[in-house]
């Protein structure tokens, strides 16, 4: 994969990005203030640019030995102040029930005040601080999981990364902490570093670890990683380029985080972000950068418009054509061959939440299939069943007298929050995006819905799904 990439893109390497970028727009004043965490908290915050807040922070030993326990919340994040690359950070959720000198992190282990003192005692060593010079430790408020990252997310918070030229964002990923990475979004750990088209913020392609390796799904589940909308999309690229000129960073990589109840929140600001983002949005970087050096970004908004007019939508063909899948959006128009050989247009609710796919019966009718949905109706299953009823029908089986009929294929029981119902499944050829499908489509009563046809997982296998995308 990543062949592919030096051969047709400009992928902008280490050396590259340490002489051409960093060293000529990174000065060693704005440097600092990236590395030093609680000096860019103070910056941020002082520029009304929002950050969690500052609880308690320890400088040294003997501040350790004096500090007061009982001013730290029942959770927290106690961080070093020149931390790199995740190193370091103690994340705790709630403190013990029975004891008021242990906590609990997100795994359910225990931390207890040893503990946390011991792991102030090493940050304060600079055991995980740059160049293992002497450090600060500091505990801010927690980062509470928005609802939209919580299936995607194992025991951590996810936070998006944007990358920002010259008062233009160019590139942006969202990183999802993984159990490999130990709740901690961090590539080289194995997180899960996803692109995001710059225009839409909806994210495309993704990667993990630092191997960068392409994956589809959320790690241990069926959920697709593209076309996620990233909440405050606009937002999230004006306070990148505010953070740029506050900072003095002519290079910036901005690491913000989605609070659920405050929205957006400043995590850090890198002075060397790493590289993996590039393969996560299938895309060199140098090029990029290139577009936008020596353009006169005088507002804020120009450098947001900038960004995302010269790099959104356009990696859509290069993710097909990798992916040898095909994008489509949530609603698209299918054609449907019947029985009959009658072929039929229609739009179609495009849904991977559901397993199998669904026509309306009166649909069905209209392909040809009127004698197998009367012989459905004639068993009285139009309708949600209850528990009771669902039983006596297991045990008589009935699905084994519904499957007599040559035109029904199989029987599926849909559950839902009010019961549950038995549908008879036809074979139909459909074709979506031109790309013809041999469907097993379940008969439902969708007349009380926007479409007639519901596209589900199983007829998804050759698409990645774009929310964004309209017909």
């Amino acid at each position: 994969m990543l062949n592919f990439f030096k051969n047709s893109r400009k992928i902008l390497g280490m050396n590259s990005r340490n002489l051409n970028y960093i060293r000529l727009y990174n000065h060693k004043k704005a440097i600092c203030i990236a590395d030093d965490k609680l000096l860019s908290k103070r910056i941020l915050k002082k520029n009304d640019l929002p950050v969690p807040a500052l609880i308690e922070k320890i400088t040294s030993h003997q501040e350790l030995e004096n500090f007061d326990w009982t001013k730290l919340p029942n959770s927290f994040a106690l961080k070093p102040n020149r931390g790199l690359g995740g190193e370091g950070i103690l994340v705790v959720y709630g403190k013990k029930k029975n004891g008021n000198e242990a906590w609990i992190k997100a795994d359910g282990s225990i931390v207890t005040l040893d503990d946390l003192k011991n792991h102030i005692s090493n940050i304060l060593d600079g055991n995980f601080s740059l160049s293992s010079v002497p450090d600060k430790a500091f505990f801010e408020e927690r980062v509470r999981l928005l609802k939209l990252f919580k299936p995607y997310t194992f025991k951590g918070i996810p936070d998006v990364r944007i990358i920002v030229y010259n008062s233009v964002p160019v590139m942006a990923m969202l990183r999802l902490p993984t159990k490999e990475s130990g709740g901690k979004a961090n590539l080289q750990q194995g997180a899960v570093g996803v692109g995001i088209d710059m225009a839409s913020g909806v994210t495309t392609s993704a990667v993990q670890g630092k191997k960068s390796h392409l994956i589809e799904y959320a790690p241990g589940t069926r959920l697709p990683l593209s076309g996620i909308k990233i909440p405050y999309w606009k937002e999230l690229l004006e306070l990148a380029i505010k953070a740029q000129r506050v900072s003095g960073l002519g290079f910036l990589g901005a690491d913000i985080a989605i609070d659920q109840e405050k929205g957006p929140v400043f995590l850090e600001l890198n002075a060397r972000p790493g590289l993996s983002i590039q393969i996560a949005n299938l895309a060199g970087l140098q090029e990029r950068l290139q577009r936008v050096s020596g353009l006169k970004i005088k507002t804020i908004k120009r450098g947001i418009n900038v960004g995302m007019d010269l790099f959104g939508g356009e990696i859509e063909e290069e993710i097909e054509e990798i992916s040898g899948k095909r994008i489509i959006g949530s609603v698209e128009k299918i054609k449907l061959i019947g029985k009959n050989g009658k072929e039929i247009e229609v739009e179609a609710r495009v849904d991977t939440g559901a397993s199998i796919s669904a026509i309306d019966k009166k649909l069905a009718i209209e392909l040809g299939f009127d004698e197998a949905v009367k012989y459905w109706e004639d068993f009285h299953l139009d309708h949600t069943l209850n528990t009771q009823e669902i039983e006596e029908l297991s045990k008589n089986k009935v699905w084994k007298e519904l499957e007599k009929h040559p035109d029904v294929i199989g029987v599926a029981k849909i559950f839902s929050s009010h019961g549950a119902s038995y549908r008879i499944k036809i074979k139909v050829m459909l074709t979506i995006d031109s790309l013809p499908i041999i469907s097993k489509l379940s008969i439902a009563d969708r007349s009380g819905l926007n479409y007639p046809v519901l596209i589900g997982r199983r007829d998804l296998k050759k698409f990645l799904i774009d929310v964004n995308k309209t017909i």
